[in-house]
């Protein structure tokens, strides 16, 4: 797991410089009619300036209430999460996130309408420039031909590419994506992988990324943090810059995705992956 891919390359992993993001000992609860939920058990790691960074865990793990979190929609009842080492304590424009529900484009703006609004309405910019910029990142993801389309005209592919170029237009320190191609066909969301990383090679911005899908988050990411069964806790970070669209269904990739799977979800052998990966490419959390 040492050899790097041309086109698919990780963050300096031997770099000394400070993390962007720093999520240290978070701890998230949640309340539900009839108790209190902890969602998240003291979750640590860090992310550099261009990283593509992946939380993956089954379903009810935490990892999007983490994503959340670093958002500023939540606020953790212990440890503390640091971007540029300012704590976050609410919401803003230098953490964007793109959601797995498309629906949420309003349907009475056009796309470049929609691009636009927050731009607008943080006062990013003013409104001919807000414009110029929209169309730059709607021709990014190649969409500049359906700039005075409304979104009931798209397809799910389409919406998805919206909810992209507007939260780069912003320009965020961080972009968050919670699933954001769940909901897609198999074919779809395969090409929304692909002009996602095509868009990161050209753009090279820092990606916090959840999923719950083992391929996935191999072919996204550079480095995965591995969070368990609930009450989500750091099982293991992964390197996994090696790995692109080219690797799925080879004999590497496979391998990689069964050790990860074991992690997740077989306690018992924990031993055993911990002896076959090499420690260059796996830290175990205990």
């Amino acid at each position: 797991m040492n050899a790097s891919v041309q086109g698919h390359a990780g963050s300096n992993l031997t770099a000394n410089g400070p993390a962007l993001l720093s999520v240290d000992q978070v701890s998230l609860e949640y309340r539900t009619p009839q108790r209190v939920v902890r969602a998240t058990h003291q979750v640590s790691f860090e992310i550099d300036p261009a990283d593509r960074f992946i939380l993956l865990g089954p379903s009810g793990c935490g990892k999007s209430t983490l994503l959340k979190a670093v958002a500023g929609f939540h606020s953790p009842c212990e440890g503390q999460i640091r971007l540029q080492g300012q704590p976050v304590t609410a919401p803003g424009p230098d953490r964007m996130v793109v959601f797995q529900e498309f629906d949420q484009l309003p349907p009475w703006k056009t796309v470049k309408q929609n691009v636009m609004f927050p731009l607008l309405a943080s006062k990013t910019l003013q409104r001919r420039e807000a414009e110029e910029r929209a169309l730059h990142y709607l021709d990014k993801v190649g969409l500049a031909a359906f700039a005075d389309a409304y979104p009931h005209t798209l397809s799910g592919g389409m919406k998805a590419r919206v909810a992209i170029a507007r939260a780069l237009a912003m320009q965020p320190k961080i972009l968050l994506m919670d699933e954001p191609f769940a909901a897609l066909d198999a074919l779809t969301r395969r090409k929304m992988q692909e002009e996602l990383l095509l868009l990161w090679e050209e753009v090279r911005f820092t990606l916090l990324f959840v999923t719950h899908s083992i391929e996935e988050a191999l072919v996204v990411g550079n480095r995965i943090l591995l969070l368990s069964p609930h009450p989500g806790r750091v099982r293991a970070q992964i390197n996994s810059h090696q790995y692109d669209l080219h690797s799925l269904g080879g004999v590497d990739f496979q391998a990689s995705a069964r050790r990860i799977h074991r992690l997740l979800f077989d306690e018992d052998e924990t031993v055993q992956a911990e002896q076959s990966l090499n420690f260059n490419d796996i830290r175990i959390a205990y």
